[in-house]
């Protein structure tokens, strides 16, 4: 396949960002994504997989049921324009967001929170989910229905363990999350959870120039030093605390962009960039969460990740492409 290069110029070294020939910015969507081979697992198998495994009803959301909707600002820094052009992370902005927390068997109730967010007004709209892990279960679609059906429960509730083992020694990878979850056990508060972008999204800042970036969303202040173990912290318990948070107007969050190098791996959400933790990042500009939304609130118009206004690219891996098919699928059956 031929590819373009686009200079990065405005960002260090002399390098390079290799882009395939049917890259392009479109105003609000993003760039073209790229055209799968056929054959791959259709969007609506992997939504009733889910809820299947998580024991849901047909019209709830298929993942991060449980949560809350809230209301906030964001507060661009002077280095977001040199990273993107985008209107929804250089102006500011009032703040549609939800926090939410996975369905799942985890007696331990150490689940994967999620946080997701809109910047913007309409035009200029951006979605960005990201969640309590760096990275997805899954490197594929075909992959990802297989691991949900590998833990789909028998008759006696529970899901076939010898399948389970066989599948995961099959596929190392999706063990890469679960793995990071119980080396870094999640924080007892939503306000002092960091989340991640698992993808990396293409910026383009005013002057053309294009790279890789992941956004990483970090508490600040007080919070970002308050990070024990969840232990028992209960789904409702965490949306509770979050509640009495907001209430003392004790949340705030730094966006920042990751920035990439040569070589990194962005076509796969399994796996991290190399030394993620300890390259350079750039702070695009604080959330303040200020109040709670009623839930309906952040329904229609659901969060749709393919929703990015220019000068955030749609990211090229393939779980992105099913990823926001399967949020509209999702949220036609909650109908």
């Amino acid at each position: 396949m031929s590819q373009k290069r686009t200079r990065r110029e405005g960002f260090g070294k002399d390098a390079q960002v290799v882009l395939p020939k049917n890259f392009t910015n479109s105003r609000s969507r993003g760039p073209v994504l790229p055209k799968f081979p056929r054959g791959l697992a259709g969007s609506a198998s992997i939504v009733a997989a889910t809820k299947t495994v998580a024991g849901l009803p047909s019209k709830s959301r298929a993942s991060f049921a449980n949560g809350r909707c809230v209301r906030g600002t964001y507060t661009p820094s002077d280095q977001a324009k040199e990273v993107t052009k985008s209107c929804s992370f250089t102006k500011p902005s009032r703040l549609l967001a939800r926090f939410s927390v996975a369905e799942g068997p985890d007696t331990n109730y150490l689940l994967l929170r999620g946080f997701s967010f809109r910047l913007g007004s309409d035009g200029e709209r951006s979605d960005i989910l990201t969640q309590s892990a760096p990275v997805h279960f899954a490197r594929t679609p075909d992959q990802m229905l297989a691991f949900l059906r590998a833990r789909i429960p028998g008759p006696d509730g529970k899901p076939d363990l010898e399948m389970v083992e066989t599948f995961s020694v099959a596929n190392p990878e999706t063990l890469h999350q679960a793995s990071y979850i119980a080396a870094h056990p999640p924080a007892a508060s939503f306000a002092s959870t960091t989340y991640w972008g698992v993808h990396a999204f293409p910026a383009t800042n005013s002057r053309g120039e294009t790279r890789f970036i992941k956004f990483k969303v970090t508490p600040v202040g007080e919070q970002a030093a308050r990070r024990r173990a969840a232990a028992n912290a209960k789904p409702t318990e965490l949306l509770h605390d979050l509640e009495s948070r907001i209430a003392a107007r004790d949340m705030r969050f730094s966006v920042m962009a990751l920035l990439d190098r040569p070589g990194d791996p962005v076509m796969d959400v399994t796996v991290r960039w190399p030394d993620e933790d300890g390259r350079e990042a750039v702070r695009l500009g604080t959330i303040v969460i200020t109040r709670v939304e009623e839930n309906d609130a952040c329904d229609e118009p659901m969060f749709n990740p393919a929703t990015l206004a220019e000068g955030i690219g749609h990211p090229l891996d393939e779980m992105f492409a099913v990823r926001r098919a399967a949020y509209a699928i999702s949220q036609a059956t909650r109908r």
